[in-house]
């Protein structure tokens, strides 16, 4: 009996491997829990018709002996990623039945080990939002609770791997888009140093912020994945030369905890977690220093200028002519109008005009250029600190994960979410969220996260103290 709401990568690999159930039956058995579970919530938007067929041929290459980490391993991917001949959509009407011609580079790299694709995840449309309440094609729930939101926008990979409906997935960072949903659902998700895993067959949100990443059960399987999809990639002039020199775990950590960036916002049972996480690094030896990050507070404003500038530029692309949705209007211009109404979803409007506006001659310097001086002196500050410190620690969340319906009219409420988050990504730095500890809410125990982060190719660091922390806890 293969239990897919507690397997791991790697038992599921030593299984395997020793013959003990065929890729086969681990394909079903998700399946099975696909078809038991998904229609509550809602965590895909299409499971994959030739599961079963991807599986027998991983059985094909087990029985001659091969064997790679992720060879016969079911798993969810965003959709956002490009599989070569699947429809990929973003979750947007504008992309509803659009068939990738290529593979993301990161689906070559997961074909030539021979992963199992279950079938593409729900998000928030083109990747906006921080609930997945933002999908064209409906919400997805939390598991833990279905009344509440499973955080976004890779909600339907969150959901998905908490669910035990796949043994990891891809999801895309842009501002906390792995980190967020990871903490709501109560498993690990990893945000790596910009460029260390190729955007190449990534639909693009916000080119200099985007990095895809695994979200998993366990540290562990998140390392094996991350591993797995990471490297130079010629197709990506962004990624990080192999050569560059990457962090190694040792065995002595100091953790910097920016104390006036906690004072405001964070409700007290997740402070006091928060607190418990420290202790816990405090007691495995590492040391945990207070350190002053005045910029961070800047973080969130920059974010929001930056993103919706990057946003108006990347999806000037759909725009009925050569792909995607189509609607006509009495004239070419109105074509465009038309096409883009009704394909593009209220909150990607909301980032499209905001983005134009940034841009516009007029405001330009006032607005996009000072975001750009804020950003580098968020990066200059911070680099200071890793001087000192080698990770930096905060809660992932100001909250557990609120209902579903809450915060959906307000955006600035939604965008707050995102205040822990958003700094690695306008840096490029790699961070983590690992579950650590509950808060009650109407009864119920609802997941928290323990944000890391860390130097540019410093995700050893990541993983060893988020081992540290989960093992605390079990």
């Amino acid at each position: 009996m293969i239990d897919t709401e507690k397997a791991t990568i790697r038992e599921v690999r030593e299984k395997l491997d020793a013959k003990e159930f065929t890729a086969v039956e681990l394909a079903q058995a998700y399946l099975d829990a696909i078809e038991k579970k998904d229609s509550e919530i809602h965590a895909f938007l299409e499971v994959y018709d030739d599961v079963l067929e991807q599986a027998k041929k991983a059985d094909e290459r087990i029985a001659k002996g091969e064997t790679t980490p992720l060879l016969g391993i079911p798993l969810a991917i965003k959709d956002n990623i490009l599989i070569e001949g699947r429809k990929v959509s973003s979750a947007s009407k504008m992309l509803e039945n659009y068939t990738a011609t290529y593979d993301a580079t990161v689906i070559t790299k997961l074909k030539e080990q021979g992963a199992v694709f279950l079938g593409r995840t729900n998000m928030d449309e083109f990747a906006m939002g921080t609930s997945t309440e933002n999908s064209a094609f409906g919400p997805t729930k939390n598991p833990v609770d279905t009344t509440r939101v499973p955080g976004g926008s890779s909600g339907g990979s969150a959901a998905a791997v908490r669910s035990g409906m796949t043994l990891a997935a891809l999801g895309s960072d842009t501002g906390g888009s792995i980190r967020q949903p990871a903490a709501l659902c109560g498993i690990v998700g990893i945000k790596p140093t910009y460029g260390s895993v190729s955007r190449h067959g990534l639909m693009a949100m916000g080119s200099s912020l985007d990095v895809i990443g695994p979200l998993a059960r366990c540290v562990d399987d998140a390392e094996i994945l991350y591993s797995a999809i990471r490297g130079c990639d010629a197709m990506d002039a962004t990624t990080v030369p192999d050569t560059r020199k990457r962090l190694e775990k040792k065995k002595k950590y100091t953790v910097g905890v920016p104390r006036g960036f906690l004072e405001k916002g964070v409700e007290a049972d997740v402070l006091e977690k928060f607190e418990e996480g420290l202790e816990a690094l405090r007691k495995a030896g590492h040391d945990v220093v207070d350190i002053d990050l005045p910029s961070l507070k800047n973080s969130l404003a920059t974010y929001y200028i930056i993103v919706p500038a990057e946003v108006s530029a990347n999806l000037a692309r759909f725009d009925g002519v050569r792909y995607g949705l189509h609607v006509d209007g009495k004239d070419r211009i109105d074509d465009y109008r038309q096409t883009r109404g009704a394909g593009f979803g209220k909150e990607v409007r909301r980032r499209i005009l905001i983005g134009t506006y940034v841009l516009s001659s007029g405001y330009y310097d006032a607005f996009y250029n000072k975001a750009m001086q804020a950003r580098a002196m968020i990066r200059r500050d911070v680099a200071e600190a890793y001087k000192q410190v080698d990770a930096i620690a905060t809660p992932t969340t100001t909250s557990p994960a609120f209902k579903i319906g809450e915060k959906v009219n307000d955006p600035l409420a939604l965008y707050l979410e995102d205040i822990f988050t958003v700094s690695a990504n306008i840096i490029g730095t790699p961070a983590i969220s690992v579950p650590f500890g509950t808060a009650t809410r109407d009864g119920k125990e609802l997941p928290l996260g323990f944000q890391l982060m860390a130097p540019e190719l410093g995700e050893a660091t990541l993983f060893a103290l988020g081992n540290v922390l989960t093992s605390s806890t079990n």
